[in-house]
């Protein structure tokens, strides 16, 4: 699996949130398995993105649309665009399910 991490600066988080959701470069056809928009607690304009795709070229390909679209909005909706692609080696869940000990009586 295969991770397109972007990260960039935004004016207006929710003007940004709009534009994304238009989806400009249609992320579902272009092989995006799953994304998640990640915030920064101490700057909420600053915004990541992670696409996931099945293979690099992929990845590559949605890079490359995005560069394009970056070309028009970059100081209006983005600023200073960087991006990632990375393989996923490992990935690790863990249950958080817990004992709370031993159970009361009711009674």
């Amino acid at each position: 699996m295969y991770m397109l991490r972007i990260e960039h600066q935004v004016p207006n988080y929710e003007g940004w949130k709009k534009a994304f959701d238009s989806d400009p470069v249609g992320r579902e056809r272009s092989g995006v398995q799953r994304y998640q928009i990640l915030r920064l607690m101490d700057n909420p304009n600053y915004v990541m993105i992670d696409l996931e795709f099945d293979t690099f070229s992929e990845a590559q390909a949605l890079l490359t649309a995005m560069q394009k679209v970056w070309g028009q909005v970059e100081g209006k909706i983005i600023m200073k665009p960087e991006s990632h692609i990375v393989e996923v080696v490992e990935t690790k869940v863990y249950d958080f399910a817990r004992e709370t000990g031993p159970e009361e009586e009711i009674g």
